[in-house]
């Protein structure tokens, strides 16, 4: 078997010593007392543990709260609704012409399971999802309407602007909604 990279040298990943350890002496080691942990174990030894940082999965920082359960608690209802709407998506897709109706309805399943879950938390205050749900009936309703009236060009600008100006007055209803309960919610959380 011929060897790829005969010509080139790999990096060594073994930490080699600093130069005033080198200076010290050769092969002589740094004591442990004299070593600095790593970030965490520091963090540790004060016997604090660090705070997961921003943008980890371990934080939400848009999220204020615990995430509000829905009425079927125990059952992931919404969840699996999407997982089954994906699933049978994909199988329509992978079936083409026969497979269109399977698709849509799997579409229709993961639209269903999603707006379910964004609506809840919205509606509670925990996270704000006021652009999807300002989205959502206005494509749903420009689309339907270019579907199946099929406009001339000149009317389907105007369905645009008008859409545009339901999509305005559906965000700052839904913004002021959330904030509302936002509000509430932080209130509840401090007493």
């Amino acid at each position: 078997m011929a060897n790829r990279n005969k010509g080139a040298r790999a990096r060594s990943r073994k930490r080699r010593p600093s130069k005033t350890g080198a200076r010290q002496g050769e092969g002589a080691r740094q004591s442990p007392s004299t070593q600095t942990p790593p970030r965490g174990e520091r963090a540790r030894a004060r016997g604090r543990s660090s705070p997961p940082r921003a943008g980890s999965l371990l934080t939400d920082r848009l999220a204020v709260g615990e995430r509000p359960r829905a009425p079927w608690h125990p059952l992931p209802l919404s969840e699996l609704l999407i997982l089954i709407g994906a699933i049978g998506a994909v199988v329509g897709l992978l079936r083409r012409e026969s497979g269109l109706t399977l698709m849509l309805v799997g579409l229709g399943a993961v639209l269903i399971g999603t707006v379910e879950v964004t609506l809840r938390e919205h509606l509670s205050g925990y996270r704000s999802q006021t652009v999807i749900l300002t989205l959502l009936p206005v494509i749903a309703l420009y689309t339907v309407v270019e579907l199946i009236v099929r406009p001339p060009a000149a009317v389907s600008l105007v369905l645009l602007v008008l859409a545009a100006v339901i999509a305005l007055v559906l965000f700052k209803r839904l913004r002021a909604r959330f904030l509302q309960a936002r509000r509430e919610r932080t209130f509840a959380a401090k007493r």
